[in-house]
């Protein structure tokens, strides 16, 4: 069956900051050169935002740049950061520590990333731009060597690979050029990575994963603008992480924990140390007469400058997370991400109109020149620090590293591939977590429930393993099967081994879309590949 196919000069994977920023601008840049651009935004979840999972608290500084008057045109951006506090925590106490200059958020923003990216989508449809939500990006088109576009998955497969009455084929979207912002982890960007060498030479990718909740706090206990974040418990010293918690508009909160995936106790389950963090005595009274309204998590990257892949391949580039542009000592990636979209759109629209030859190397080179370029320089040796020297050992490097050499030191540290460092099951000290109480901690299922997760039922699972019998003569004979633990949904599940046949049942349809089980895995074995467009959580203030 042929497959339509429709036409523009640029498609933008992914209607995050970064791609809905570049889209922005793009139109901006070609209305100066006095070029009409047809651009179009392609979102694989339902609607803009539904995606979208941050903290969130925000720099402004791009989105000054891109559209000064977002105050008039009601951009969604309205409560101030007021009060930083940092933490570090002990079992039972909480010790205040001043809050390293790099975490001062005076002058940001505590936002809904959801709500700003819709914002955001209409200030495009606004300028011309075309934003299809629901379609799901599955493979990219090549002609030759050069990228020409990407196709959406097809509709209507069974499981079984057969097709159903409602089968509908994708659609091919091609374009002169385009620019992939499909956030941590893409897809389609590890495809890129792999033909095109991105990484060779470069230091590996170093993630975390991050879980939230979003809660609504009785109306006397809310502090508008307070900003709050931990290290410490329940974490031990060598494995890196922390909390946030934020409260921002209608007396919300919003609450999670952050977990760098090189952590090496297999035992550890990150959804269940966001539970038993709000149990902290230092924590509880946050929570005390608030409700819960909804639950996600989604994997960042906190490679910093040194795991940039190299940015730009025929026909294309990567831009926003795809690439990893996140300041990991100031958790905040947001603005970096938009701005690295705002420059690949002035590249691309000086190569539109014809006045630059038809490459996209001047984006590393303008973004090289740029603040996000010194700024990402000068952090980035603090998480690897905390990789390589622990806890405290991270904790007096930062002070070192920041307050004595301001960010310019001869060396930069190197990562490690988080999927390389777990130890064995049988070496590592099991954790006791406590059960859910159903008032301040609750079920992976629960949670779930409240991330709005929806995949049709009868279509082939998106988590693929290379080899299935991996999943039991090394992860389970190993690690006594992590991934049943680092899933913040329940997506695995081991059955059958009290009978002593064990065996994995793949639960694709409470996926979240989170990637930790693509890059935890530590055979690199499990592949997420986009389910059909529409597919997933659908968060409507994360």
């Amino acid at each position: 069956m042929t497959r339509e196919r429709m036409e523009f000069d640029v498609l933008i994977v992914g209607a995050g900051p970064a791609g809905l920023a570049a889209a922005i601008r793009l139109k901006q840049a070609a209305a100066q050169l006095g070029r009409e651009v047809s651009i179009c935004v392609l979102e694989k979840g339902a609607e803009v935002g539904a995606h979208i999972l941050s903290g969130a608290v925000i720099e402004t500084r791009a989105l000054d740049e891109l559209l000064p008057d977002w105050r008039a045109l009601g951009a969604p951006i309205t409560t101030e950061a007021r009060s930083d506090r940092f933490l570090l925590l002990t079992e039972r106490h909480a010790i205040r520590l001043p809050t390293p200059p790099q975490m001062h958020n005076k002058g940001c923003f505590i936002v809904s990333l959801g709500q700003v990216c819709r914002w955001l989508a209409a200030q495009a449809e606004a300028l011309g731009v075309e934003v299809y939500a629901g379609f799901a990006a599955s493979e990219v088109l090549y002609e030759g060597d050069r990228v020409v576009g990407v196709a959406t998955g097809d509709l209507g497969v069974a499981r079984d690979g057969t097709r159903k009455p409602s089968f509908q084929p994708g659609i091919e979207l091609r374009a002169i050029y385009t620019l992939f912002a499909e956030g941590c982890r893409g897809h389609l960007t590890k495809t890129l990575e792999a033909r095109y060498g991105l990484r060779n030479g470069r230091s590996p990718q170093t993630y975390a994963i991050g879980l939230k909740e979003l809660w609504e706090v009785p109306k006397e206990k809310h502090q508008p603008g307070l900003v709050l974040h931990t290290v410490g418990w329940p974490l031990d010293h060598r494995t890196y992480g922390g909390s946030f918690l934020y409260h921002y508009g209608d007396n919300l909160m919003s609450y999670g924990f952050v977990i760098g995936l090189d952590y090496r106790n297999p035992w550890l389950s990150p959804y269940d140390e966001l539970q038993r963090f709000k149990l902290h005595p230092a924590i509880r009274p946050y929570f005390e007469g608030a409700r819960r309204l909804a639950y996600g998590a989604r994997a960042l990257n906190e490679g910093g400058l040194q795991a940039i892949p190299r940015l730009v391949f025929p026909g294309g580039a990567l831009i926003g997370c795809a690439a990893g542009f996140l300041n990991v000592p100031k958790i905040k990636g947001v603005h970096t991400a938009m701005k690295s979209g705002m420059l690949a759109a002035e590249v691309v629209a000086e190569a539109l109109a014809g006045s630059q030859p038809d490459v996209l190397e001047a984006y590393p080179s303008a973004l090289e020149r740029s603040w996000v370029w010194r700024e990402l320089h000068r952090a980035r040796n603090i998480r690897p620090a905390f990789a390589r020297f622990g806890l405290w050992g991270g904790l007096a490097y930062a002070g070192l590293d920041t307050y004595l050499l301001r960010g310019r030191a001869p060396w930069t540290f190197s990562h490690h591939a988080d999927h390389d460092t777990l130890e064995e099951a049988s070496r590592a000290t099991p954790i006791d977590y406590p059960k859910p109480d159903g008032t301040l901690t609750f079920s992976k299922l629960d949670s779930v429930a409240l991330a709005n997760v929806a995949h049709e039922e009868d279509q082939p699972i998106h988590l693929r393993l290379a080899d299935p019998d991996l999943a039991i003569s090394h992860n389970w004979a190993r690690f006594r099967s992590p991934e049943t633990r680092y899933c913040p949904a329940g997506v695995y599940e081991i059955v059958g081994a009290e009978e002593g046949k064990p065996r994995l049942v793949i639960n694709a349809s409470n996926c979240v879309h989170c990637k930790t089980c693509d890059i935890k895995d530590p055979r690199q074995n499990i592949t997420w590949v986009a389910p059909e467009g529409g597919g997933g959580p659908a968060y409507a203030m994360m």
